[in-house]
């Protein structure tokens, strides 16, 4: 086990990749870009979406700006696949659109994670589409934030 926020150093099992996925999970749930951005290289590249970033001062401004936009952010990471130093990740996150008039929305996605041996991400890959959630704060599935997060039962009716 590294000393990095992250979590466990590759080459990763199944169960370190687990417990790569989680807590990363945990940390992004924070909404601390500085503590987010422990968990990179300084030389990270980034594609998030249509943007792409390279180093931890362009990660911290991006989950800055992420973070006034994205209100009452609640996300939730699966394991999706594994080899050697990279993971690939389905996740879901809810928030309330403060560009939007607050209207709640769901992003559905995946991410491809490649680290550096010291156990740091050095590249992140993201692509996800956000849908507006009909039925707003009823049909949210993580009502209950992020420390409830793990209780809703994720399946296929959810795709």
């Amino acid at each position: 086990m590294s000393t990095d926020p992250g979590g466990p150093i590759p080459p990763f099992t199944e169960e370190s990749a687990t417990m790569r996925v989680k807590a990363a999970q945990r940390m992004w749930n924070t909404q601390d870009p500085v503590r987010i951005a422990q968990a990179y290289t300084p030389d990270s590249i980034w594609r998030n979406r249509t943007s792409f970033l390279k180093g931890t001062d362009e990660i911290i401004a991006f989950l800055e700006k992420k973070w006034a936009r994205e209100k009452n952010y609640t996300l939730r990471k699966e394991l999706f696949a594994f080899k050697d130093n990279k993971i690939a990740v389905q996740f879901w996150y809810e928030y309330q659109d403060a560009e939007d008039q607050m209207i709640w929305k769901r992003c559905y996605g995946l991410e491809d994670w490649t680290f550096a041996a010291d156990g740091r991400m050095r590249k992140r890959q993201m692509s996800g589409n956000d849908v507006v959630i009909e039925g707003g704060d009823e049909m949210r599935w993580f009502k209950e934030g992020p420390d409830a997060v793990e209780e809703v039962g994720i399946s296929e009716k959810h795709w």
